[in-house]
């Protein structure tokens, strides 16, 4: 049986999963964009 408990734990799971995966995005995308600039201006 499935009840509006686990339906609630596993909505919560996935909550939390995509809140990690955006964190990670946000933190990653800095430092890609700082290390391409970095690559940038050295060529010119």
């Amino acid at each position: 049986m499935y009840s509006i408990e686990m339906a609630y734990a596993r909505m919560r799971e996935l909550q939390d999963q995509a809140n990690r995966s955006r964190v990670h995005k946000l933190a990653a995308e800095p430092r890609a964009r700082r290390r391409f600039g970095r690559a940038t201006a050295k060529k010119r």
